[in-house]
């Protein structure tokens, strides 16, 4: 049993996460802005943490008061830390957070820090990247046994591509594609992931996805299959993309970094090692159904 300190608990996956190690019987100590959300189930079924989370720090992880001294008596760290639809600058959250969490678990003698980052991570031309390929080159230049995981996206990210064809029968691509592949990844198999590279204790960086590979216009086909709705396909030219992207620029500079995140992503191959049992396909069906 290990003693272990949990950043990003409330994520989709942070929540899949602290399940799988309180169920192997680790200790866990979260750190969150909100009790009452945390206690509360998360998105897309992800689970509440009632029950287990072992001790509550409640604060923001911008808060250095909150930083000290947090890895006190930890053996490992585990970090889903990272912005993913806020509004606050990436740099602040997915670098400087997570550095100040692996400074503290420095100075604390803590034996691992475990990250969840992102494939391609290290080539995609976005602040929210950058940020954490800044973080990913201090954590592999510690003392601390490093271990990264790099997902292509969660189950949770692929609802923007189910609600889009729901919305409209319709899945836009990008004219600069070439039927570039993805293979999403359940929270829940992610976790089990996290979990191993964890009670491993061996350092290394491992990229993983889920059991079913896909292009973006086999996404857009399956989508269509569970909700009964004949699918087309939309192709943005790429200089349309680029007046979007340098429009939104002017106006909300993190929605512009998104929307370049996406572009990128959709037309380079995000491919993991295949993992875990969960679907896509049931996963979206499953969501459907409870709507």
């Amino acid at each position: 049993m290990a003693r272990i300190l949990m950043l990003g608990a409330t994520g989709y996956l942070g929540r899949y996460v602290t399940q799988e190690l309180h169920m192997r019987g680790h200790q866990i100590r979260a750190v969150v802005r909100d009790r009452h959300r945390a206690d509360s189930p998360g998105p897309w079924g992800a689970p509440a943490l009632t029950g287990l989370i072992d001790e509550w720090v409640e604060g923001s992880v911008q808060d250095a008061t909150v930083m000290t001294g947090l890895s006190a008596g930890m053996d490992h760290v585990v970090s889903c830390l990272g912005v993913t639809k806020q509004k606050t600058d990436p740099w602040t959250i997915d670098h400087d957070a997570n550095l100040a969490a692996l400074r503290d678990a420095e100075s604390h003698g803590v034996k691992g820090f475990c990250y969840v980052n992102v494939i391609n991570g290290d080539t995609c031309p976005t602040r929210l990247t950058q940020a954490k390929a800044a973080f990913v080159n201090a954590l592999v230049r510690s003392d601390i046994t490093s271990q990264i995981i790099d997902p292509p996206a969660y189950f949770s990210d692929m609802m923007d591509v189910f609600s889009m064809v729901q919305r409209s029968g319709r899945i836009w691509l990008f004219k600069a594609s070439r039927g570039e592949q993805i293979n999403p990844i359940h929270g829940a198999d992610l976790a089990v992931v996290v979990a191993d590279r964890v009670e491993a204790s061996e350092a290394g960086r491992w990229q993983v996805g889920g059991p079913d590979l896909f292009t973006w216009a086999q996404l857009g086909s399956l989508a269509g299959r569970i909700i009964g709705k004949p699918v087309r396909v939309g192709i943005i030219p790429t200089p349309l993309v680029k007046a979007m992207i340098w429009l939104t620029s002017r106006i909300a500079p993190h929605q512009a970094d998104t929307l370049r995140f996406i572009t990128w992503n959709m037309t380079h191959d995000a491919v993991g090692e295949p993992a875990g049992t969960h679907h896509l396909a049931d996963f979206w069906a499953a969501q459907s159904s409870s709507r």
